[in-house]
Order: C-alpha cells, then structure tokens, then sequence
C-alpha cells in the first residue's frame, strides 16, 4: 500500500488502520496496461467522480451473499426470507449514512441513478405543490439536476456561481435569495449540488437550506459527487432550518458499480396519491376497474422486481465507509486535494478552473485543468497512452459550467479578445480535463499526474506529433492502439468457461 496523505487532524489509529485496509482492496488497483513506450504500467485511475472502483469489501459481501439469492417481497422459503432482509437493511443503512430520522424520512431505490432520482423527485413535486411552478437550481449544475426540473416546471433558475479572487467560486447565496424573493410563493425547492462534479468546489447546502425554508420552499440536494467525499448530515442540525428535505445520489459514485440511484425524503413528500411509477409490488389490491397504491414507504416508490444484489452491495460499501467515518476520509482527501492544486498551479502552462483559495471554497473529489493552447483531447489522450493515467475530459454533463470558466479562463489571458471571438474561441475549445480522486487515490498518484504534466507542457511538439484528430472530436496516436479485446470481451469469457468446465 502506497503512504497516503497524512492529517494534521486527530483521527484514531483503529480508523486510519480501517481506512487503508478498504482502500487497498479496491478492484483494479493493480491492473497493468501497455503503453504507447513499449512498456507496461500500473493504471492510476483517476475518474472516480464519473465512476468509483468497486471495493473489494463489497465483492466480498456479494459473493458470500450470491448463493442465497431470491426474489425479495416473501418470507416463505429461506431465500427470499433472506434477500428480503437484507434489502430492508440497505435502506436502514442509506438512512444512518445520510443521518435522516427514521421516524420522518423515508429512503428508495431508482434505476438511472442520480438521474432517476432527480426525475422522480421533479415529477412528485410538481403533482404534490400545484400553484408553486418556479424551481431555482444553480449554473454549477450536472444536467441531471437541471433537465428533470426544466421538464416538470413552467420556470427554472439559474443562480450564478460567486467571483472568487483568482475564479468562481461556489453558488452565490445572495442570488438563490434574490430568486426567491423574486419568486415569492412560486417556489417549489431550491436543488444545488452538494459537490461541484467539474471543479470539486463544495455548495453551503445549510446555509442554503435555511434561506430556502424562510421562503416556504424544499431543499433537495444532489449528492452525487458529495456522498463519497463529505460527511452528510439531513436531519437533526443544530438548527433545524439546516435539515435537508430531499438527499438524491448514486452508488456507482460510492465504491458500489451496478447499484440503484437513491431518493432520502421526508415521507410526507411522497406519501399519498398515485406514484410516479406503477407495477408490481406498490399495490394493496387490483381490481379490473382500478387498483389501490400501498401507504408502506419505501414500497410505493418501487415497482416491480427491485435491483436487489446492488441495492445490497450499495448497503455494504455505506456500512465499511460508516465503521471508518465519513470525516476520516473527509480530512484525508483534503489534504490529497490541497496537494493536487499546489503541485499543478506551480507549473504556469496549467490553467486550473474555479477559485484555488480552499479556505474560502473547499473542495472535495476532483478539479479540472487544461494545459494551455492544448486541446483538452489530446491532453487525457498523452496521459493515458503515454503514462496510464485514466483521467476524463470534456463537459462532464455540465455545458453551461464548463461554457462559462473557459471563456472566463480565455479572457483572463487575453484581454484584448472581443465578444464575439472569446465566444467563438470558447464554443471551439469547449472543454476541460478532469482528474478526480476516491478512496484509493494517494500522494503517490497525485505527484505522477503533476509529473506527467509537467512533461507533456515541456514536451509539446513531440506529443503533438504523435497524434492525429479524429472525427469524433478526440484525438488518436498515429502508431499505438489499444484493442480492448485483446484483454476482455463477453464472448471470448463465455467461451472460456464452456472449455473450462
């Protein structure tokens, strides 16, 4: 195991003992590519913020579950009796994750993800407060919390990010007030990202929260990029104006691949009428003519057959996370975070987006760079084929934000630039790379990235050399090729197992 960031914070040694031991046992830690030298390395993976490795403590718990696999909504042969306990159990778990009361809240599982969810709650939302029609979201926002909202309401807001002194910042509190004192009565909920999943910038969602409830409004958070990185507290805050309404996330962000999306709610919320969804298993009774939905929550909000092996692979990636703490891995990342941005802001051919001062706007999982004058393509193209360094670039589903820091970035650098041609050079360079660290990241890592970036801003013409563009908008070396199925393919893994047994 690799030395991790050490913490100037007290954290007792059963938790820092507990926290490396998960951290090692993630699958594909050690997965050894070919690159384009000739030479084999070892993968740094550093796109957890698009997908977290599986950890291994969540394999095991689903082999040792596997064998006893049923459908759940019975109790009469073991089986079932057994899957229906423990999927009853992982929604207990979401619950204590997210510190909901479970006496008020309610916890269900969606397909989609975050994306579900999000979907889910603006459908609901918009039956249960007919004459409030307004929902105020922010420009920092993944399109799965933006595009549901706009479907189901007549108006969505944009709140702007704050102007930090070198960037943007987080979410502008005095907007989201103005929006709502604009839109008085109108307003359903206020939704913002807990974690920006572009620049790992961390929302005030309390603060937030508190002006929302002043104006009658919902606070739904998008905890996607925020589950896995910052400790979440829904209910029970000091003050009570502090308390979440709606928490929304996904377990293929936190060590779980293959799990459902998940909705944590104040029961009121989705309690009576008819569901969103309708099927199996949401019912009390079926007639010919019409049919009566269930009261029991989380039942009414899952129709038919439920994703039962992720739901509990999600439960055992909460439970390992919940035993170490949220604030362990909190402190530690901070301090992996703090590394990354010194390293890369020494180099000046790198432009990191949003504001560097994490005193003022903490950060959490991810920031996204560019090395100047270089498409954001071929940088992740060079990491990858020359250093096996999995990074992801782009938009991240998030085109609004990412539009706004490049020609922000563009203008800084040159001043002289009209409108029109920042926005035509910004439409053109659209774009960033994104490096975004989990559980498993260490200072090892992170100084390879800055290393190799390093390399790649003094090797520029000899890189650029080397690859062509593609139609597609990425760029592909003129000589090395990776064949995925020279590694893995379905098919020839079915074979396999045919000539094995």
């Amino acid at each position: 195991m690799q030395q991790r960031a050490s913490s100037t914070h007290l954290a007792t040694k059963a938790a820092r003992a507990l926290l490396d031991k998960v951290a090692g046992c993630a699958i594909g830690l050690d997965l050894e590519l070919p690159i384009a030298t000739g030479e084999r390395r070892r993968r740094i993976y550093l796109d957890s913020t698009a997908s977290t490795l599986r950890l291994g403590v969540v394999q095991d718990a689903l082999d040792h579950y596997q064998p006893y696999y049923a459908n759940t909504h019975s109790t009469v042969h073991f089986g079932a009796r057994l899957s229906t306990q423990e999927y009853r159990w992982a929604h207990d778990m979401v619950l204590d994750f997210v510190g909901a009361d479970k006496d008020r809240c309610t916890a269900f599982f969606v397909g989609s993800g975050t994306t579900g969810g999000m979907n889910r709650v603006a459908a609901t939302l918009s039956q249960r407060m007919p004459g409030r029609d307004v929902v105020i979201t922010s420009i920092m926002e993944h399109h799965s919390n933006d595009l549901p909202h706009r479907k189901y309401f007549k108006t969505v807001v944009h709140a702007p990010p704050e102007c930090g002194a070198t960037s943007m910042g987080c979410v502008d509190i005095k907007a989201i007030e103005r929006a709502l004192e604009a839109n008085k009565g109108r307003v359903a909920y206020v939704s913002v990202t807990g974690v920006s999943n572009v620049t790992g910038i961390i929302n005030p969602i309390r603060e937030i929260a508190a002006l929302a409830h002043a104006h009658g409004a919902l606070m739904v958070v998008d905890a996607a990029q925020m589950i896995a990185h910052v400790p979440i507290r829904m209910s029970g805050n000091p003050d009570p104006a502090h308390d979440i309404d709606i928490v929304v996330f996904s377990g293929h962000k936190i060590y779980a691949p293959g799990s459902p999306g998940v909705v944590v709610a104040r029961r009121e919320l989705f309690e009576g009428g008819v569901p969103v969804e309708v099927g199996g298993g949401m019912v009390d009774d079926v007639w010919l003519d019409r049919f009566t939905p269930t009261a029991a929550l989380p039942d009414r909000e899952e129709a038919g057959t439920p994703n039962i092996t992720g739901a509990i692979g999600l439960g055992a990636a909460l439970y390992a996370l919940h035993r170490i703490g949220m604030d362990t891995l909190f402190e530690e990342e901070t301090e992996l975070m703090q590394l990354a941005l010194t390293k890369l802001s020494a180099n000046p051919e790198i432009a990191i987006y949003g504001d560097t001062d994490t005193s003022r706007y903490p950060r959490a999982g991810a920031l996204s760079f560019n090395v100047r004058g270089m498409h954001h393509a071929l940088t992740a193209a060079i990491l990858n084929d020359y250093f096996n360094i999995a990074v992801r670039n782009q938009c991240f589903c998030a085109h609004p934000y990412v539009r706004e820091m490049v020609t922000e970035a563009l203008a800084a650098a040159d001043s002289e630039l009209t409108a029109a041609e920042l926005e035509a050079l910004a439409e053109m360079q659209r774009g960033m790379v994104r490096a975004s660290f989990g559980i498993y990241t260490t200072r090892a890592d992170v100084e390879t990235l800055a290393v190799a970036l390093d390399d790649i801003a003094a090797r520029r013409a000899f890189y650029e050399a080397q690859y062509e563009p593609t139609p597609a908008g990425d760029y592909q070396h003129k000589t090395f090729r990776f064949e995925p199925e020279s590694v893995f393919n379905v098919r020839s893994a079915v074979d396999g197992w045919f000539e094995r047994a």
